[in-house]
């Protein structure tokens, strides 16, 4: 019987064991970035207390200090295997040696203007055709999503140039090349005579999107990355696959301050004309949107380079966004949170909180037309504001800005 009762408390005993090691294991996970840079010939700092080691090569050195072991004379890329207690591996960190990077902090307010590189379909409906019958000609044909790149083998790039095809085929079915993700399909979609006397395929498609956002830094050669996200399409939620774009200069407007559950918004004028326009957008990514500028803006021109902080040297506690409101451009404060490292964390890896007086009073927070904005701490641009929480407009969300400069 005592030896029954030894064996389950050794099971239990066990099972606590495993249990504690498995939480040790995804706590440190999401602790420890998995990929890190550092500036060749310095000591790279780590902002997190954790009771780790890290092998680099065949060499072992502690980190309990926060002190990263990379020091000038190392390969420009390698891995470090963290242990914890330096025998559980943890994970494994993969280390670039960079050189420093220097960047304008933006914090301007931008009109961006793209053009779809094909033609979106947001969605299919009904038709109210000639005979009186209600007709649904694309319905599980076409999808959300959708790009409509050519009718009957010939390129289309705009809604007017669709619809002229579309009325010159008739009742004629059509060969629509499509690009569903990354695939090229042919769907054949036979047009319905409308009671307004048009030929129609039950499709809502857009070719173009606008929107206010901020630019969050410029480089000495006139690169710039904004926005922290990419440019989606509000009805299907994905991301605008790009033919051309342009950014403008714009002045906010109004402010509609956020509240618990209703995101507040800048809204602004986006000025076409020749004389605002700023640059060129090269790329819409996960990241953000990124091109050149003509100029410099104005309101930059005096504004010194600062330092690119690394992810590794991001701390809890006070940081500022810089944003323009009421036409001066200015830092605000606030305090950061928390700092995510897990790969689930994309676009949402600094957590904060706004604290400044002024800008609580002006917009409640964080609110649309933010994002970009440029997160500085300790004298160092180290990430960019990219979401606010809907339930808390003083809470938001940022990106490393490592991820932008990639």
């Amino acid at each position: 019987m005592l030896a029954r009762i030894q064996k389950g408390i050794q099971k239990i005993a066990e099972a606590g064991l495993f249990a504690l090691l498995f939480f040790a294991w995804y706590s440190l996970e999401n602790e420890i970035p998995g990929e890190i840079n550092v500036i060749a010939g310095e000591e790279g700092q780590f902002n997190f207390d954790v009771p780790v080691t890290f092998t680099v090569e065949d060499e072992v050195q502690d980190v309990f200090d926060n002190m990263a072991p990379v020091t000038e004379g190392n390969p420009s890329e390698y891995t470090m295997t963290c242990k914890l207690f330096g025998v559980i591996p943890v994970k494994q960190v993969d280390v670039h040696v960079v050189e420093e990077e220097q960047v304008i902090p933006g914090g301007l307010p931008i009109g961006i203007y793209v053009k779809t590189d094909g033609i979106l379909v947001i969605g299919t409906g009904s038709i109210s055709g000639a005979d009186g019958i209600s007709h649904e000609p694309a319905a599980a044909l076409l999808k959300s999503g959708d790009y409509i790149c050519s009718v009957n083998g010939e390129a289309v790039s705009d809604k007017k140039e669709l619809t002229r095809r579309i009325n010159d085929c008739g009742a004629e079915k059509l060969d629509l090349g499509i690009r569903r993700k990354d695939e090229q399909i042919d769907v054949f979609v036979t047009p319905v005579l409308s009671e307004d006397g048009a030929y129609k395929l039950g499709i809502w498609v857009r070719d173009d999107l606008a929107g206010i956002g901020t630019m969050t830094y410029l480089t000495d050669e006139l690169f710039y990355g904004a926005l922290g996200h990419g440019v989606n399409d509000a009805d299907t939620s994905s991301l605008l696959t790009m033919r051309a774009g342009s950014l403008y200069q714009t002045d906010i407007v109004d402010i509609v301050k956020g509240e618990h559950g209703t995101p507040g918004e800048l809204t602004g004028v986006i000025n076409y004309r020749k004389e605002y326009y700023l640059g060129n957008i090269d790329n819409n990514s996960e990241v953000g949107i990124h091109g050149k500028l003509d100029q410099i803006p104005v309101q930059l021109a005096d504004v010194p380079a600062v330092l690119v902080g690394h992810k590794q040297e991001i701390g809890v506690g006070r940081a500022d966004i810089i944003c323009e409101l009421n036409g001066k451009r200015k830092n605000y404060e606030i305090e950061i949170t928390e700092v995510n490292y897990s790969e689930t964390k994309e676009k949402r890896e600094i957590v904060f909180e706004v604290t400044d007086p002024e800008l609580l009073a002006t917009t409640g927070g964080i609110v649309q037309g933010m994002s970009g904005a440029p997160i500085l701490q300790n004298g160092k641009v180290i990430g960019a504001v990219t979401h606010v929480y809907i339930n808390n407009p003083t809470k938001g969300y940022g990106i490393f800005i490592e991820e932008m400069l990639k």
